[in-house]
């Protein structure tokens, strides 16, 4: 059945989904990787697509920008599709000097401050931990694509603009956190109290330390790497 957001009927949807925030990114994953394609979902301009890759099915949708959105997507691939793994494939600021631009970052817990979490289902916790399953299994992936992957624990924050001083050197000394995302905290929660898998790949777009950053087009485009991973869970 469709839901308020998805268009979708049961079967329209792969187990497997790849969720980036951008919905042109699903689109161009789509185009670029997937045969046979077929589009499932266009509310919202929330672009879902489910094809082939090596012959396997595979589906790819947009989650947009925050908790909240990614929260609701989740919420109803997991509860009404039939979904069984999400992989969040985004972006990431790092606040650690080791990770580069275009680095790919596997998360293996995500800390926050947010209040999605105890809001939703009265989840106190402020680190919640991505599925071991399919971190393995995505480890596994980039072994054999000979990618490297960095891993690590993300600050996934409600808050894009920040008023006031910098927080990246306390965030990575203090809690330990390698980049900064917005989404992932939100995914992982939804998966745990759903008893569903998610994982979270991230490649840096820009850096807090060294204020190096990507273009738009980079983004949409160039994340080759962690697209090529989360694929080869099909």
């Amino acid at each position: 059945m469709a839901t308020p957001h998805i268009q979708a009927q049961m079967g329209d949807i792969a187990p497997l989904v790849l969720m980036p925030g951008d919905p042109l990114r699903a689109k161009y994953i789509a185009e670029t990787f997937l045969d046979n394609v077929t589009q499932f979902n266009t509310v919202r301009n929330m672009y879902g697509y489910t094809g082939t890759y090596h012959g396997n099915k595979i589906s790819v949708m947009g989650s947009g920008m925050g908790m909240p959105s990614i929260g609701i997507y989740a919420y109803e691939l997991y509860r009404f599709f039939g979904v069984e793994k999400i992989i969040r494939i985004g972006s990431a600021g790092a606040y650690s000097p080791t990770l580069q631009l275009f680095d790919t970052l596997l998360v293996t817990e995500a800390w926050s401050e947010s209040s999605y979490a105890k809001t939703q289902s009265q989840e106190l916790r402020k680190v919640l931990k991505a599925s071991a399953l399919l971190n393995k299994e995505l480890k596994s992936a980039a072994k054999k694509l000979s990618i490297h992957l960095h891993t690590g624990r993300v600050h996934s924050t409600d808050v894009f603009y920040r008023q006031g001083p910098e927080i990246h050197e306390a965030m990575f000394l203090k809690h330990r956190c390698l980049a900064a995302e917005m989404e992932s905290f939100a995914l992982f929660h939804t998966a745990n109290i759903l008893k569903k898998h998610a994982a979270c790949l991230l490649t840096i777009s820009d850096s807090l330390v060294t204020k190096e950053e990507t273009t738009s087009e980079e983004r949409q485009n160039a994340f080759t790497n962690m697209m090529k991973v989360a694929l080869e869970l099909a």
